[in-house]
């Protein structure tokens, strides 16, 4: 599972639900939840490159779903594209940025349409990811998300997708989620309550929805 912008604590409850039935795992990329050094460079590209590495030592052999939410999405698209052969699903949580939004006055725009129904609760979940972080190597990761053009790497995923978007997600629109899913050799999607950051404190419903894409590609009865 890769988080969106370094952020780990709001996916803990997700990990937990997809730990009830696989072995699973919540990876720190690009670091945030330590202090430097850190494992990659923040950008799209290099933790993509980061968790394709991790694929081929950690999870050598064993079949893979692989779970990214938000800019976590963006890499785990490029990871698919670039280890097709080790990634046997991939499910695509509130993923970003429609081509609108890769503009400052864009992303506000989505900001605006999100936030209005995420929880405060949330807030000790991420800030302490992104103060460590930096507003420097935040702003890198985003700019580098903001030139990533998921649309055209999701055409050359083959294993099953699931994208999955909150029915409030400013930053995963429906038409955004329906053209991903369009372009997708094997895509489908659902709609399910809350905003973009639907599984914090959901890891039920994160489990089944991970456990969904994993039927799909036959890795579980």
């Amino acid at each position: 599972m890769v988080p969106g912008l370094g952020a780990l604590g709001y996916l803990l409850d997700a990990l937990s639900g997809c730990a009830g039935w696989a072995r699973s795992f919540l990876l720190d990329v690009p670091g945030f939840g330590h202090r430097p050094p850190r494992p990659c460079p923040a950008e799209v590209g290099s933790i993509a490159g980061a968790v394709a590495a991790w694929l081929e030592v950690v999870a050598e052999g064993e079949p893979v779903v692989l779970v990214g939410h938000s800019t976590g999405a963006q890499v785990a698209l490029q990871v698919a594209a670039r280890r097709a052969e080790r990634v046997q699903a991939l499910v695509l949580m509130g993923p970003t940025f429609p081509p609108e939004q890769r503009r400052v006055l864009g992303v506000l725009r989505g900001c605006a349409g999100a936030l209005r129904h995420e929880t405060p609760r949330l807030l000790p979940a991420t800030v302490p990811y992104y103060v460590r972080g930096g507003c420097r190597q935040l702003a890198r990761l985003l700019s580098s998300a903001w030139q990533d053009a998921p649309e055209r790497t999701i055409a050359s995923v083959g294993c099953p997708v699931l994208l999955v978007r909150g029915e409030h997600d400013g930053f995963a629109p429906q038409r955004w989620v329906d053209r991903l899913t369009t372009a997708a050799p094997d895509g489908w999607s659902v709609t399910v309550p809350g905003a973009h950051n639907f599984p914090f404190r959901r890891g039920g419903l994160a489990g089944a929805l991970v456990a969904q894409a994993a039927r799909r590609a036959d890795l579980i009865g």
